[in-house]
């Protein structure tokens, strides 16, 4: 059974890491470099669909991982109220990030935003920061679990 287990937390680690290193690559280097190059539509688009598209694998590989994860260490001893408090946090930065990933994945709803709202154009540098605290969170709730589960 643990082999599972570690089957599904690496399949979640790798989705979350692909997902969150990207949106910084995309952000500190893929945009400078396509602004610094002049007009490029055609490659940035095509930079946006493929990004989308790994994107939309991850937030569907981390949503059943993460379902899983959930359920295996819940049900394997009493975890305690500090573990709870984590991993509802966590919860909602996921939710948080799939709900800007369905926005920013909109591309009329982004061209029409992009040039009136704040969210538009903060969403981007807002996902990374919340990935990056979910994988926080994250890394504490193993510490927690970890504590848990050790002899006293």
């Amino acid at each position: 059974m643990w082999e599972i287990r570690w089957l599904v937390r690496l399949v979640h680690i790798l989705a979350a890491s692909a997902w969150v290193g990207g949106s910084f690559m995309y952000l500190v280097v893929v945009i400078p470099a396509l602004r610094s190059g002049g007009p490029a539509p055609a490659i940035a688009s095509k930079i946006a669909e493929l990004f989308k598209s790994m994107v939309n694998i991850c937030v569907g590989l981390l949503l059943l991982s993460g379902v899983y994860l959930t359920f295996d260490r819940l049900t394997q001893t009493n975890l305690g109220l500090p573990y709870i408090i984590v991993l509802a946090l966590k919860i909602l930065g996921a939710l948080g990030l799939f709900v800007l990933a369905m926005y920013l994945g909109q591309s009329n709803i982004r061209r029409l935003a992009k040039r009136t709202t704040r969210l538009s154009k903060a969403a981007p540098q807002l996902m990374l920061a919340l990935g990056i605290l979910v994988f926080i969170l994250g890394a504490l709730l193993n510490t927690i679990f970890e504590m848990t589960i050790a002899p006293h």
